[in-house]
């Protein structure tokens, strides 16, 4: 006990050492992080009249986040100019608007139903521009084994080839071979590098490619001879995706013009009979029957494209 003051004042001074420390490590590494967030800031590419973008305190906190990694991953896959900050404040100002206009035109219990409607088409949208893209990637194919087969029978090696293939093919498969020669610079093995693209684009014909450049870089072979054969492959399924997709053309236009026509019923209503809408949302019976109508066209419209949908 004799001891017992000394004691207490040696651990208040090693809590206050300790605290100080504490502190003066944390603002260090806040001043280092908006030291590198400012240089980022004023990268070369906003000195060549590349504007700033818009909401990045929002995007930042975004970033941190697993739903905006996510959607980071998904506009990423789009190939869209846009980020998470950006991407989800127009999404917010649209549901807005749409929720407004519906409400204002049907009747409020239909602004309701069009903002959830628009949340999945928001959702819909990045999965039709990624669809897209990954078409556009598809038709380029050819032309890319066939670069590839070309570098590859002149002796270069296969990094040295992508990085050529980058340069000579347009988006969106100039872009995305630049992102697989980026990371081989940095050290990414071929095997990783191509297995993201695959993650980013996911299509069979990609799929097929990225194994043959694989199999090929592991254990040797006819890589030309294989990557031409490839291309002859690839220009015959592409002339039948084309084919099949104008064949089914029709049945998609059924699969959006049918929900169309229940809008224009219900406007019709609505005009013949002012406030019809309004009265028939103003009860529990009504809007059971409107979100049951609207369930109907919904899988409706998902047999009918599920129905359409074949893969070549």
């Amino acid at each position: 006990m004799a001891h017992l003051p000394q004691l207490t004042i040696g651990v208040t001074l090693l809590a206050c050492v300790l605290g100080v420390a504490g502190v003066r490590s944390y603002a260090t590494g806040r001043a280092h992080r908006q030291a590198l967030v400012e240089r980022m800031a004023q990268s070369p590419e906003h000195h060549h009249g590349v504007p700033r973008r818009r909401f990045d305190a929002l995007d930042r906190r975004l970033r941190t986040t697993r739903p905006g990694r996510r959607i980071e991953r998904r506009l990423a896959a789009t190939g869209l100019a846009l980020t998470p900050g950006e991407y989800t404040v127009y999404t917010a100002a649209g549901l807005l608007a749409v929720h407004l206009v519906v409400g204002a035109v049907f009747a409020p219990f239909f602004g309701v139903l069009a903002a959830l409607a628009g949340l999945w088409a928001a959702n819909a949208f990045l999965t039709w521009q990624r669809q897209k893209r990954t078409e556009a990637f598809i038709g380029q194919l050819p032309e890319l084994t066939r670069v590839l087969a070309n570098a590859t029978q002149a002796g270069l090696a296969m990094r040295t080839a992508l990085a050529m293939a980058a340069e000579e093919l347009d988006d969106p498969a100039g872009s995305e071979l630049g992102r697989v020669a980026d990371r081989l610079a940095v050290g990414h093995s071929l095997d990783d590098a191509l297995g993201e693209l695959a993650d980013r684009l996911p299509s069979r014909e990609l799929v097929v490619l990225v194994t043959t450049l694989v199999l090929s870089n592991r254990a040797g072979g006819q890589i030309v001879s294989s990557l031409r054969n490839l291309t002859e492959t690839l220009e015959e399924r592409k002339e039948t995706r084309r084919e099949v997709s104008t064949t089914l053309s029709q049945i998609k236009v059924t699969a959006v013009a049918v929900p169309l026509l229940g809008l224009g019923f219900l406007l019709m209503i609505n005009g013949m009979t002012e406030g019809a809408l309004d009265k028939m949302t103003g009860s529990v019976v009504g809007q059971a029957g409107v979100l049951l109508a609207f369930g109907m066209y919904a899988v409706g419209f998902f047999l009918i494209r599920r129905l359409s949908r074949i893969q070549v």
